[in-house]
Formats: C-alpha cells, sequence, structure tokens
C-alpha cells in the first residue's frame, strides 16, 4: 500500500483508528528495522509530544508535522510492502496507545522525558541536549 493511500485513510476514520494509523506509518518508517524496544520508543515520543502539545493535538497532527517525523520526509508514493513488519508496527501502535491512556504512574515507560530521536548517524542541532537513552541506531533526548 502506497504512503498517501495509508494517509488518506487516517483522514476518514475516527479518531482512534486515525491515531493508531499515523503512529503505526510512523514506526514503520522511523524503526521497522529497529529492535522491538526502539519501535515503542518511537511510539512513546510521538504521544508524548501530543501530551505536551508539540505540533498538534492528537497523533496525526504530530507525526504530520513538517519534518518532525519520516511521514513528512518520505515520498507519498512509497510502499508499505513489508507486510510482518507493517502488523508489528500497528500493534506497537495500539499497545503504545493503550499504555499512553493508563494514569502517569502505571504506564511503561521506554525512554523517560524523550521528545526527539534521531540516529546515531546524525548529529542535529539539538542533540547536544540529554541523550536519555540509545536503542539500537536511534538516540532518544529530551530536549524540551
Amino acid at each position: 500500500m502506497k504512503l498517501s493511500a495509508l494517509l488518506w485513510m487516517a483522514s476518514v476514520l475516527p479518531s482512534h483508528l486515525a491515531d493508531q494509523t499515523c503512529l503505526a506509518t510512523t514506526v514503520y518508517l522511523e524503526a521497522r528495522s529497529e529492535p522491538t524496544i526502539g519501535q515503542y520508543a518511537v511510539a512513546e515520543v510521538a504521544l508524548r509530544r501530543r501530551d505536551r502539545g508539540m505540533g498538534g493535538n492528537n497523533v496525526c497532527e504530530v507525526v504530520k508535522a513538517p519534518r518532525q517525523f519520516a511521514i513528512t520526509t518520505t515520498p507519498k508514493d512509497f510502499e508499505i510492502n513489508d507486510l510482518v513488519a507493517w502488523n508489528k508496527a500497528w500493534k506497537i501502535a495500539g499497545d503504545s496507545m493503550n499504555n499512553w491512556n493508563l494514569p502517569k504512574s502505571e504506564r511503561l515507560v521506554y525512554v523517560p522525558q524523550a521528545d526527539h530521536f534521531a540516529t546515531v548517524a546524525v548529529a542535529p542541532s539539538w542533540s547536544s541536549s540529554r541523550v536519555v537513552r540509545k536503542i539500537g541506531d536511534h538516540a532518544f533526548y529530551a530536549v524540551n
């Protein structure tokens, strides 16, 4: 399925399913080759940003904020064709949203306070902030 089709589907689905679609797409694009814990950490960053109002009031708005996540930098004709990775990303997105709906004291947290991440191969200007954790090929940062 093309990225453009997934994004269109998210625009017509009920809000909970739209958010899960956007979050799963982000996990797939950003971390499908990463360890499972790294995929959960990517989802956590997006959900934390939503809670903080960083880029929007729902997951889709947050992950579609310009140049913040791969959803906006990946060509719209990109094919989501690894069904095993997609199904895993869908499950991780759903699990993460359910986890994030728990009271803060009951949530499973992988990257406390992290609101940014990047591949360890690059050093964005904001990467001088505190590294929370490195997982696979990503470093997670508490920037804000």
